[in-house]
């Protein structure tokens, strides 16, 4: 059987998730604007080893429940460790989202930059919708990568120099087009939410902003400078003729092909642990509420 990829790729997830929240801003949603004042019963699709219910069990409601479905039995094995210990009510299944069938017995359905891995997203979409309760809700974590990518500045250099973003926004969307791999789904799901009749639809954008700095705490430094280079920031590019061949192949012409090499690699020779950088990768929160017919 083929191994399943994010099952290979745990320390990745454990090191970059936390790039992209603040715990005060969590805590903000779920009392201010989610206004989530009794237990609910959350079902998490492509849950990973529970990073949501890390961050979210401890700002509900005592007696809250959760249910997480990921296809990796790795990852599941480690969010049952996790857990284990853990004054949360919690459950862990071993099952492709896109297969199983549920109840629509859950309140809240969420899920953490898994659409953006789906062909057909909208149609997740629909069945997490259908596994809510009338009034529950849904609530997506995933990215727009142009905002991301558009939000880098690091000292001494033009933006422009190290993320063309012309040439990026034409690879995401190529990528959308051919592989069903849409990294930009983040700004796209109010419009899908409203297509399947889901109701009070809003989208909030995460205010987390990392920020390396020479004079940083050393071990501070050098835990996020590790969370960046994991994430894939300032990373060496393959070889030259390697990487113009393979973006040839995803439609871009060979003068644009060797900028974006060019910029990968000035990124990742200029790009080191003493480094002055910021970036927000503007992760989108989108949510609404589930009404029956």
């Amino acid at each position: 059987m083929e191994e399943y990829y994010w099952d290979t790729q745990l320390e990745y997830l454990k090191r970059t998730r936390d790039l992209n929240y603040n715990d005060d801003y969590l805590e903000f949603l779920v009392s201010r604007v989610w206004k989530i004042s009794k237990p609910v019963h959350i079902i998490d699709f492509g849950c990973g080893y529970g990073y949501l219910a890390l961050k979210l069990l401890p700002l509900l409601p005592k007696g809250s429940k959760y249910t997480g479905i990921d296809k990796g039995q790795q990852l599941i094995n480690k969010a049952i460790e996790y857990f284990k210990n853990l004054p949360y009510e919690s459950e862990f299944f071993v099952a492709d989202s896109n297969e199983i069938e549920l109840e629509d017995k859950y309140d809240i359905a969420v899920c953490h930059a898994f659409l953006l891995h789906m062909s057909e997203p909208k149609s997740m979409l629909l069945k997490m919708v259908n596994s809510v309760v009338n009034h529950g809700m849904i609530i997506c974590f995933e990215p727009h990568w142009i905002s991301g990518m558009s939000s880098y500045e690091l000292e001494g250099y033009e933006q422009s120099q190290i993320v063309p973003l012309g040439i990026l926004q034409k690879l995401f969307e190529e990528s959308s087009r051919k592989a069903g791999l849409d990294g930009n789904i983040g700004v796209k799901l109010p419009q899908y939410l409203y297509e399947l009749g889901v109701k009070n639809i809003e989208c909030r954008v995460s205010d987390k902003v990392n920020i390396l700095h020479p004079d940083m705490n050393q071990q501070d430094k050098q835990k996020l400078f590790s969370s960046l280079k994991e994430e894939g920031i300032g990373g060496e590019p393959v070889s030259e003729e390697q990487f113009i061949e393979r973006l040839l192949k995803r439609g871009i012409s060979f003068k644009e092909a060797q900028d974006q090499y060019e910029a990968e690699l000035l990124f990742s020779q200029v790009f080191n642990m003493d480094s002055s950088l910021i970036y927000a990768p503007s992760m989108k929160i989108t949510y609404g509420e589930i009404r029956g017919q």
